[in-house]
This record gives structure tokens, C-alpha cells and sequence, in this order.
């Protein structure tokens, strides 16, 4: 598969081990895209910083800067490249981890070179899917609006910060006002797959997404509703 952009599409990949690294490259080669391998965290940030990649594969343990302390400064400077971790511990609290920090997938090794390649592909499309489109870019839920062509989110007028995961977690519920969505549809549907069946990463971001949207307006109507046993509903009713 080839990147949708009119540009191959820049990977860059991350892992002290060479020859895997190498396997990774030439995938993606054939695939068309760029790619270029480091093997070690600070040379990660620092490529990150000056160039612009399109996905970061990351591993997890590195000889300096391990994978999350990368992804740390990478988002707290606001570098939102999605970013698939790779990483030989298979815990969940490792892998929530990765995901509470900004991380957008999550891989364990050993692993089948066809599946890190498959969720890179996923990514690459999820942010063609993102991108601006041609017909009316704003949807709107009682007084949330999000504009899906500057990614910019307001309630009554007043700008909400939110990350890309936040973002994305948010894009699901308002192109779905009044349905309710089960915990395995929104790990489906945002996070490509589902995490093993954990489902505290959605509670974790519904949260994040109550602090910053229903919270913040005490006298306007909470938008966010936990349905007991089925999931979650974004609804106004005025």
C-alpha cells in the first residue's frame, strides 16, 4: 500500500536492535514510504523536532531515553505524530501507559512484520480520514461545536484545548450524537483494536473529555452520559 498523500509517506522508526530495524526499512520501501531508523531515544527527539515524520515507531526499551519518556517530550511540545510502541513487555499497565501518554498503538514483541506494517497503514489512513474535507466541516451538539477542517472545538463560544487522542475520542461521539457506544466499539473505532479487552483506556478518556467539556460549564448541560452496562452517550436536549 501506498500513502494516499500526494508525498510518500515519512516513517520513523525507532529500536536499538539494527537488524530489526533494517526489517522494518525495507517494508517500508516497499510499500513506498520513506523511512528512516535510529537506535536510540534522543536521536528519536531530536529527528522529531526538525523533520516532519508522518508515524513514529517507537521502542519501548531503549539504552537512553526509553520509549515513554520520548513520547513525553514529543507531546509536551506538542509534537501529536501518531506513534505505534513497540515493545517485548506485554503487561496492560505497560500498555496503557503508552496510551495515557499519548501513544496511539501498541505492539508486542515478537511480533509478525505484516502486523506492525498493517497498523502503521492504519494510522496513515485515520489522519487521511482526519484531514479537511469538501461539504460542511462543523458538527455540532447542543452548543460543542468541532471543526473537523481546523480541529478546533468551542462550547459557547469558549476554545477547548484538546489533545490528539482526546480529539479523536471526541470526533467518534459527535458523528454519533444520541447513540450509545459500548466500550469495544470505541476501542474498535479510535484505538484500531481492541487493547485485549481492557476497557479503563475509555474510561480514562471519557473523564479526561468530562473534565474539559462538562466540568468547565456548571450551569450549561452535562453532554457526556454513562449508560450502566452499555457504554456512553453524547446527547443535548435543549
Amino acid at each position: 500500500m501506498t500513502s494516499t498523500a500526494a508525498a510518500p509517506a515519512r516513517i520513523l522508526l525507532v529500536d536499538d536492535e539494527a537488524n530489526l530495524t533494517e526489517l522494518l526499512v525495507m517494508a517500508c520501501h516497499v510499500r513506498g514510504w520513506q523511512a528512516t531508523g535510529v537506535g536510540t531515544g534522543r536521536e528519536a527527539v531530536a529527528l522529531a523536532r526538525s523533520e516532519h515524520f508522518d508515524a513514529i515507531v517507537l521502542d519501548v526499551m531503549l539504552p537512553d531515553l526509553d520509549g515513554f519518556a520520548v513520547i513525553e517530550k514529543l507531546r509536551g511540545e506538542g509534537i501529536e505524530t501518531p506513534v505505534v510502541f513497540l515493545s517485548a513487555r506485554d503487561e496492560v499497565d505497560d500498555r496503557l501507559t503508552g496510551l495515557r501518554l499519548g501513544g496511539d498503538d501498541y505492539v508486542t514483541k515478537p511480533f509478525n512484520l505484516d502486523e506492525v506494517i498493517a497498523r502503521i497503514e492504519a494510522r496513515l489512513r485515520r489522519s487521511v480520514t482526519n484531514g479537511p474535507g469538501d461539504e460542511d466541516d462543523v458538527l455540532r451538539v447542543g452548543d460543542l461545536e468541532l471543526d473537523e477542517r481546523s480541529h478546533e472545538v468551542t462550547r459557547a463560544g469558549h476554545p477547548i484545548e484538546l489533545t490528539a487522542r482526546e480529539y479523536e475520542v471526541l470526533l467518534l461521539f459527535m458523528r454519533n450524537p444520541r447513540v450509545v457506544l459500548s466500550k469495544a466499539q470505541i476501542l474498535d473505532r479510535v484505538w484500531d483494536y481492541d487493547f485485549g479487552g481492557n476497557g479503563n483506556i475509555v474510561e480514562l478518556y471519557v473523564s479526561y473529555l468530562r473534565k474539559k467539556i462538562d466540568a468547565p460549564f456548571p450551569d450549561l448541560e452535562n453532554l457526556f452520559h454513562t449508560k450502566r452496562g452499555a457504554g456512553y452517550i453524547m446527547r443535548a436536549e435543549s
